[in-house]
């Protein structure tokens, strides 16, 4: 089948209408003719793969990547990169207008960090596949529980990108190559840590080749038994601690490497200098932060308020939160743990009065926190984080339609270069 592209939707893929059908096609981009074949049919829609590209799109790149169109990491290496920046800010307008019914006064200018090796933070699948001759590490391939035939990865810094093969090798050669499922990366200012999950105890030999390969590579092990909270230290003891810094607050902020941290840390920076921005906590304010995490926002704002709360439902966190604010000698921050996803106006008026608040939720949004704002005492300000434009789109619909808000600015946050994923930032006032 043949068809000439109109748009892109939330995923990168091309859009078309063929017999009165949506035609969602992979690898495709707007103006451009392309032959295609469907891989999944449904009355209304089918979504389908580029087979031949007849007219190409000014916007066509080369994917850098070798592995591009195999591997499930990356969807829009073959978009040029301005063109992918504007593309999710075009989904979060469409989200915003046809969702929220809202537009921002002001758009903001996108924030762009580093283009390649920007991922500090990722899970490579691990699998002994004897029919490809040995261990898999690496992202899934598309649409697919395989583990793609990756040899690097360009959205992983350079250095680790490298170890993709060594780890295969070493993988292949422990006694638990087929109870090991996967290795969970996290990057800090002075260590990579790589997160073994081991499903069966480690021999000697095991051990061995461990401590090995991390003094070759100079990176830190740990080993992950169960959950996440089982992750512990195993070679080497006396490596640097892991942590990220935001020097512009003069924040030092130890984490561990299954906790929950940005991405992309050079986002991260520009992300937190532009919600203090759009926030504008004074000295004389009290300013409440919602799914706060370990801080990340919390302790930047207590170097400019008079006081500030985070809240997290994860006991874990809030632990974290509350040391990371000792360490830094901060102690106009407090933490809080509760549950938001059942947030209610008494549950939120225990927590106190405050100036100005800012949400950062999970993809789920903040709904229920949202639709319990009081009607006297509500905070002036709100800055709103979002990793996921729909639920912000639903939110701020509540907050301008419901709660009396006027959304000012908004715009995305480019956390996720080659990829669907949308980051955004808005700032309503009442």
């Amino acid at each position: 089948m043949k068809a000439v592209i109109e748009s892109l939707d939330q995923e990168g893929r091309g859009v078309t209408h063929v017999e009165g059908k949506t035609i969602f096609i992979e690898g495709a981009l707007p103006g451009e003719r392309v032959e295609y074949r469907s891989f999944k049919k449904k009355p209304s829609y089918e979504f389908a793969e580029t087979v031949r590209v007849e007219k190409e799109s000014f916007r066509r790149t080369t994917p850098a990547c070798p592995h591009f169109g195999v591997c499930g990491g990356c969807s829009m290496q073959h978009v040029e990169f301005s063109t992918q920046v504007a593309v999710k800010q075009r989904i979060l307008e469409d989200n915003l207008t046809h969702i929220g019914k809202v537009q921002p006064q002001q758009w903001l200018p996108p924030v762009q960090g580093p283009v390649w090796g920007y991922r500090g933070r990722a899970r490579l699948s691990v699998r002994y596949v004897e029919k490809k001759g040995g261990v898999l590490v690496g992202f899934h391939e598309k649409r697919s529980s395989f583990i793609a035939d990756m040899r690097e990865c360009r959205v992983l810094p350079r250095r680790i990108s490298d170890l993709i093969v060594p780890l295969r090798e070493l993988v292949m050669q422990l006694s638990i190559r087929e109870r090991l499922p996967q290795i969970e990366l996290a990057v800090g200012d002075a260590v990579d840590v790589l997160v073994l999950r081991v499903m069966e105890p480690l021999n000697s030999n095991d051990e061995a080749l461990l401590r090995a390969f991390a003094d070759t590579h100079h990176i830190q092990f740990w080993l992950q038994t169960k959950g996440p909270d089982t992750a512990q230290p195993f070679y080497p003891e006396n490596a640097p601690e892991l942590a990220y810094r935001l020097p512009e607050f003069d924040i030092y902020m130890p984490f561990k490497p299954t906790e929950f941290t940005q991405v992309n840390s050079g986002v991260n920076q520009i992300m937190v200098r532009r919600a203090l921005k759009l926030l504008d906590a004074r000295p004389h304010e009290k300013v409440l932060d919602l799914f706060c995490g370990l801080g990340n926002f919390t302790l930047p704002i207590a170097r400019q308020a008079a006081e500030v709360v985070g809240v997290e439902g994860h006991p874990g966190l809030v632990a974290r939160a509350k040391e990371n604010a000792e360490r830094n000698g901060i102690s106009n921050a407090r933490f809080e743990m509760a549950n938001l996803f059942e947030a209610t106006p008494e549950s939120l008026a225990a927590l106190g009065e405050f100036d100005k608040w800012l949400i950062d939720p999970p993809r789920d949004g903040a709904v229920e926190v949202v639709k319990s704002l009081p009607d006297s005492g509500a905070p002036q300000r709100i800055v709103y984080v979002s990793c996921n434009p729909s639920t912000l789109a639903r939110d701020a619909a509540v907050l301008t339609h419901t709660k009396g808000y006027t959304m000012r600015a908004a715009g995305i946050l480019n956390m996720f270069p080659h990829t669907a994923h949308v980051e955004s930032i808005a700032v309503f006032e009442r």
